[in-house]
Protein backbone atom coordinates (compact mmCIF):
# COMPACT_ATOMS: atom_id res chain seq x y z
CA UNK A 1 0.00 0.00 0.00
CA UNK A 2 2.93 2.39 0.59
CA UNK A 3 3.77 2.46 -3.12
CA UNK A 4 0.27 3.39 -4.27
CA UNK A 5 0.37 7.10 -3.55
CA UNK A 6 2.62 9.91 -2.54
CA UNK A 7 1.97 12.38 0.24
CA UNK A 8 3.58 15.75 -0.29
CA UNK A 9 3.80 17.41 3.11
CA UNK A 10 4.32 21.13 3.11
CA UNK A 11 2.77 24.53 2.58
CA UNK A 12 0.87 23.61 -0.59
CA UNK A 13 -0.56 20.50 1.02
CA UNK A 14 -1.93 22.58 3.90
CA UNK A 15 -3.59 25.05 1.56
CA UNK A 16 -4.99 22.28 -0.62
CA UNK A 17 -6.45 20.54 2.42
CA UNK A 18 -7.98 23.91 3.35
CA UNK A 19 -9.77 24.01 -0.01
CA UNK A 20 -7.78 26.72 -1.77
CA UNK A 21 -6.50 24.67 -4.72
CA UNK A 22 -8.56 24.46 -7.88
CA UNK A 23 -8.40 24.22 -11.66
CA UNK A 24 -9.55 27.10 -13.84
CA UNK A 25 -11.85 26.70 -16.86
CA UNK A 26 -8.83 25.60 -18.94
CA UNK A 27 -7.98 22.96 -16.31
CA UNK A 28 -4.82 24.78 -15.17
CA UNK A 29 -4.14 24.54 -11.41
CA UNK A 30 -3.75 27.65 -9.25
CA UNK A 31 -0.79 26.12 -7.42
CA UNK A 32 2.64 24.64 -8.04
CA UNK A 33 4.26 22.04 -5.82
CA UNK A 34 7.99 22.82 -5.83
CA UNK A 35 10.11 19.78 -5.11
CA UNK A 36 13.89 19.46 -5.02
CA UNK A 37 13.99 18.45 -8.71
CA UNK A 38 11.76 21.35 -9.87
CA UNK A 39 13.81 23.57 -12.17
CA UNK A 40 13.92 27.32 -11.64
CA UNK A 41 12.55 28.00 -15.14
CA UNK A 42 9.39 26.07 -14.26
CA UNK A 43 8.94 28.12 -11.07
CA UNK A 44 9.48 31.39 -12.95
CA UNK A 45 7.21 30.41 -15.86
CA UNK A 46 4.43 29.36 -13.50
CA UNK A 47 4.81 32.59 -11.50
CA UNK A 48 4.51 34.66 -14.69
CA UNK A 49 1.45 32.66 -15.77
CA UNK A 50 -0.17 33.28 -12.39
CA UNK A 51 0.44 37.03 -12.81
CA UNK A 52 -1.69 37.07 -15.96
CA UNK A 53 -4.61 34.96 -14.76
CA UNK A 54 -7.81 36.81 -13.94
CA UNK A 55 -8.85 34.17 -11.40
CA UNK A 56 -5.82 34.77 -9.14
CA UNK A 57 -5.79 37.77 -6.79
CA UNK A 58 -3.08 36.71 -4.32
CA UNK A 59 0.04 34.65 -4.92
CA UNK A 60 1.49 33.00 -1.82
CA UNK A 61 5.08 31.89 -2.22
CA UNK A 62 7.52 30.48 0.30
CA UNK A 63 10.26 33.02 0.80
CA UNK A 64 13.09 30.57 0.02
CA UNK A 65 11.36 29.80 -3.32
CA UNK A 66 10.86 33.53 -3.94
CA UNK A 67 14.62 33.98 -3.60
CA UNK A 68 15.09 31.66 -6.59
CA UNK A 69 13.01 33.95 -8.82
CA UNK A 70 13.60 37.26 -7.00
CA UNK A 71 14.11 39.17 -10.25
CA UNK A 72 10.62 38.17 -11.44
CA UNK A 73 9.02 39.17 -8.12
CA UNK A 74 10.81 42.51 -8.07
CA UNK A 75 9.69 43.23 -11.64
CA UNK A 76 6.01 42.80 -10.66
CA UNK A 77 4.78 46.31 -9.85
CA UNK A 78 1.00 45.85 -9.85
CA UNK A 79 -1.07 45.55 -6.70
CA UNK A 80 -3.12 42.65 -8.12
CA UNK A 81 -2.25 39.94 -7.88
CA UNK A 82 -0.59 40.68 -4.58
CA UNK A 83 2.52 38.56 -4.00
CA UNK A 84 2.99 37.55 -0.38
CA UNK A 85 6.13 35.81 0.78
CA UNK A 86 5.51 33.36 3.59
CA UNK A 87 7.83 31.21 5.72
CA UNK A 88 8.09 27.46 5.42
CA UNK A 89 8.66 25.04 8.24
CA UNK A 90 12.23 24.44 7.02
CA UNK A 91 13.21 28.07 6.37
CA UNK A 92 12.78 31.07 8.65
CA UNK A 93 11.19 34.26 7.35
CA UNK A 94 13.59 37.17 6.74
CA UNK A 95 11.78 40.52 6.52
CA UNK A 96 14.79 42.15 4.86
CA UNK A 97 14.26 39.93 1.79
CA UNK A 98 10.49 40.49 1.46
CA UNK A 99 9.78 42.49 -1.71
CA UNK A 100 6.56 44.04 -0.39
CA UNK A 101 8.16 45.18 2.85
CA UNK A 102 11.14 46.63 0.99
CA UNK A 103 8.74 48.57 -1.26
CA UNK A 104 6.67 49.75 1.71
CA UNK A 105 9.76 51.05 3.51
CA UNK A 106 10.43 53.29 0.52
CA UNK A 107 6.96 54.84 0.83
CA UNK A 108 7.47 56.18 4.35
CA UNK A 109 9.99 58.51 5.93
CA UNK A 110 11.43 58.08 9.41
CA UNK A 111 9.07 60.85 10.62
CA UNK A 112 6.04 58.88 9.40
CA UNK A 113 7.00 55.94 11.57
CA UNK A 114 7.23 57.94 14.85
Amino acid sequence: MAGRGKLIAGTVTGFLLGGIGELNKNRHPNFLVVEKDTIINEIEDTFRQFLHRDDIGIILINQHIAEMVRHALDAHQHSIPAVLEIPSKEHLYDATKDSILRRARGMFTAEDLC
